[in-house]
């Protein structure tokens, strides 16, 4: 055991008391997480070698029309099919040595101590997710955010599908012809075309998340005509946020989404789905002591995957030029 308990006692009981601290230090971090937190897209998961998602992707093709004695159709229709995606795994901890909590001997010192290390914990962890949120997945272990669900020409291999292939699996995509062509004059046009390619009846993006170019154009554009407000919208709470048809507009400002990265993501987030295992959603795991270093260890555990079970009404704006 350390030099003094006190330290370990004091983080382990307040994440224990508190599990929930992570997970929603994140979704203040990030709308995209709050939207599904609010939606319930938040899928706690006993376990499984890989996360099968269900997929309705085509009509039954016995539909006929008829009269009299005419023979039906009752051949078998293939209109089911499966996503897989794999688990991966992140992790922050919150450490200590045994110099540091020799020196913190004190109750009010080890309680400041003890508490700084967990805001850090919980920052690190809310920003790494927000940034992994929206990543193309190619860091090692990295989960497979919005660029690698929603991908610049539709394609791409998600869950285990090659949309090449299967292009029912293909996601919507625009870009703006010519470079650096759009404006606040024009950019609501090329929503337009957007957003009716991601519009099947009823279903309908609810979600825009913006570059921070995009978001400046189509802000100016509503500053024109004097009729735009911020949004309270308690899923977008903390974050700029705009209107468009029946969806919120809001930019997101992590490192994936620089300002020269001219993207504007269309999301329909009831069939966006963030799936973690029930026994490590940022879960407090045992107090480790080194074998080899004076040092305490409590590690905090992830293990998660975003998944998506309809690409089609999915989509996204780039600038082609960029």
């Amino acid at each position: 055991m350390p030099a003094n308990a006190t330290f370990t006692e004091i983080v382990t009981t307040t994440l224990r008391e508190h599990p929930s601290e992570i997970t929603d230090n994140v979704s203040d971090h990030n709308a995209l997480y709050r939207r599904l937190k609010q939606n319930g897209k938040i899928k706690k998961l006993d376990g499984g070698y890989e996360i099968v998602r269900p997929l309705d992707y085509a009509e039954n093709s016995t539909f006929q029309r008829f009269s009299g004695y005419d023979p039906l159709n009752i051949g078998a229709s293939d209109v089911l099919s499966a996503a897989k995606y794999d688990w991966v795994q992140s992790a922050v901890n919150v450490t200590a040595s045994g110099e540091e909590l020799r020196k913190n001997s004190g109750k009010n010192q080890i309680v400041d101590l003890a508490e700084a290390r967990i805001r850090n914990a919980k920052r690190t962890a809310a920003n790494n997710m927000s940034i992994d949120l929206y990543s193309s997945g190619a860091l090692a272990n990295q989960m497979g955010g919005l660029a690698h669900l929603i991908q610049n020409d539709g394609t791409g291999t998600v869950g285990g599908i090659v949309s090449g292939t299967y292009t029912f699996w293909m996601n919507q995509f625009y870009e703006i012809p010519g470079t650096n062509a759009w404006s606040k004059s024009n950019v609501k046009g090329y929503m337009n075309t957007m957003w009716m390619r991601c519009v099947r009846g009823a279903d309908k993006p609810d979600l825009i998340v913006s570059s921070h170019d995009f978001f400046a154009a189509y802000w100016e554009s509503l500053q024109d005509l004097q009729r735009y407000a911020n949004d309270t919208n308690p899923a977008t709470a903390g974050f700029q946020s705009l209107k468009y048809v029946t969806a919120d507009v809001i930019f997101d400002s992590n490192t994936n989404f620089a300002t020269t990265a001219e993207k504007m993501y269309f999301l329909n987030t009831e069939y966006l789905e963030l799936c973690v295992h029930r026994d490590a959603n940022w879960t407090v795991g045992d107090e480790k002591m080194s074998v080899n270093q004076d040092a305490v260890v409590i590690p905090l555990i992830s293990m998660h995957q975003l998944t998506v079970s309809n690409r089609s009404l999915q989509g996204v704006l780039i600038d082609a030029g960029a």
